[in-house]
């Protein structure tokens, strides 16, 4: 039908019926000029074949409007090639709705292009299986915006390669909530940068796991403000490593109150450099375990 296809013009596109929409091969769908495409109504996108649609052209995709965008089904969504998925428009990206975002996969999330990752709501991006998202490329992290990223689920922070945390930028590190942060394994603190550590606040820092925290690299100790070190509770600071101990600032040292004091170990102790011990207020050496003052 390839030929009857190339032979009509636009009113006749739009006046073929689902039956015959239907009715059209792989090999008519490539054979459609953009002003064909784009007289398809959303009824006649929507009835396109699955095996079918993939013949569009990568011209063709361009020229379905928004409206006939969101008439795909999660069917024919999940079937584009990613040639076809990287043609679509930002403004087309936009509508998806979230059914069919859930439908992606994850070769078509890794193709998608940082304008076409900037145009996604944060329902759209809360939507992305959690599986496919761990596909979105280093880029595509980055052009996410504040909001998406708050949006992003526990466990979709949860599934983020360490590639992509590292991604993340200071900013959108700054909004994530503390059931974020709680959600976060020890590999994933391991790779925050030196500027994620420093955005983070008070009660992100208060939300990290006991666990998780015993990953975070000197560097990243050291990035830790005054205010942070403060907000650490005794669970957290009874289990930093000797070697984070040891990279605590001295004024971070000062600050320590004496609950903190109180729940450092007898290892931590020992731990201390003489310019941390010099830094230590008599309240805190007073506040200091017994059994801690000889080692």
């Amino acid at each position: 039908m390839a030929s009857t296809v190339l032979g009509m013009n636009t009113a006749q596109i739009a006046a073929l019926t689902t039956t015959q929409i239907v009715a059209l091969s792989s090999s008519d769908m490539a054979a459609l000029n953009t002003a064909q495409v784009a007289a398809l109504t959303t009824d006649q996108v929507a009835a396109i074949e699955t095996r079918d649609i993939i013949g569009l052209t990568t011209a063709g995709i361009v020229a379905l409007s928004t409206a006939n965008v969101a008439a795909l089904t999660t069917d024919q969504i999940g079937v584009l090639t990613t040639t076809q998925i990287a043609a679509l428009e930002t403004t087309d990206v936009a509508v998806l709705t979230t059914d069919q975002i859930i439908a992606l996969s994850s070769a078509q999330i890794a193709v998608l292009k940082t304008m076409q990752v900037a145009a996604l709501t944060t329902a759209q991006v809360a939507a992305i299986e959690t599986g496919d998202l761990t596909a979105l490329s280093t880029a595509g992290i980055v052009a996410l915006n504040t909001a998406d990223v708050a949006a992003l689920t526990t466990d979709q922070i949860g599934a983020l390669k360490t590639s992509q945390v590292v991604a993340l930028e200071s900013r959108d590190v700054a909004v994530l909530t503390t059931d974020q942060i709680i959600t976060l394994s020890s590999a994933q603190v391991a790779v925050l940068t030196t500027g994620q550590v420093g955005a983070l606040t008070t009660a992100q820092v208060a939300a990290i796991e006991t666990g998780d925290l015993t990953a975070l690299s000197t560097a990243g100790v050291v990035a830790l403000n005054t205010a942070d070190v403060v907000a650490l509770t005794t669970d957290q600071i009874g289990v930093l490593t000797t070697n984070q101990v040891k990279a605590l600032v001295s004024r971070d040292v000062a600050v320590l109150t004496t609950d903190q004091i109180v729940a450092l170990s007898t290892a931590q102790v020992a731990a201390l450099t003489t310019v941390q011990v010099g830094a230590l207020t008599t309240a805190q050496i007073a506040a200091l375990e017994t059994a801690d003052i000889g080692v």
